[in-house]
């Protein structure tokens, strides 16, 4: 009897320790995705900052709570990097990374670069977190349109 008392409590410690260290890939990325990405601004390829902020890369936030992205990075194949400062993206919102210059708000950032990252052709963005990890990817090709819902 006094094992079964004992079993039984050891038992449910261990499946629930088990339930808590498999998680859901969404789980696993901290639940921030790449939802979006404009590779081909809109028009004329000429480089100006209009141009330059035509193309873009959205994350989205699916989880329930605010998520520090202190020291994540949003990367290219080539890799050209654009690490996140010290903020957070809300539970349930949305921000947009910019290629040229601006002024950065809680929706959307700014490179500050004067060329383009995102390959129209083909290309990756990649989403990691400070240490290197992946946490989410998007890819398209030449048969894609001028943008990728990821």
């Amino acid at each position: 009897m006094r094992i079964r008392r004992l079993a039984l409590p050891a038992l449910a410690g261990a499946v629930a320790l088990t339930c808590a260290v498999v998680s859901t890939p969404a789980q696993a990325a901290g639940g921030v995705v790449i939802r979006h990405v404009w590779f081909d601004s809109p028009g004329s390829d000429n480089r100006s900052n209009a141009s330059l902020n035509g193309e873009w890369v959205e994350i989205k936030n699916t989880s329930s709570a605010a998520i520090s992205l202190r020291g994540w990075v949003l990367k290219d194949v080539a890799n050209h990097k654009y690490p996140f400062a010290s903020l957070r993206i809300g539970a349930g919102k949305t921000m947009k990374i910019h290629t040229g210059s601006g002024r950065d708000t809680t929706t959307s950032k700014f490179q500050n670069r004067r060329a383009y990252v995102w390959n129209n052709t083909s290309d990756t963005a990649i989403l990691t977190r400070a240490n290197g990890t992946k946490v989410d990817d998007c890819k398209w090709t030449t048969s894609d349109p001028s943008d990728k819902w990821c």
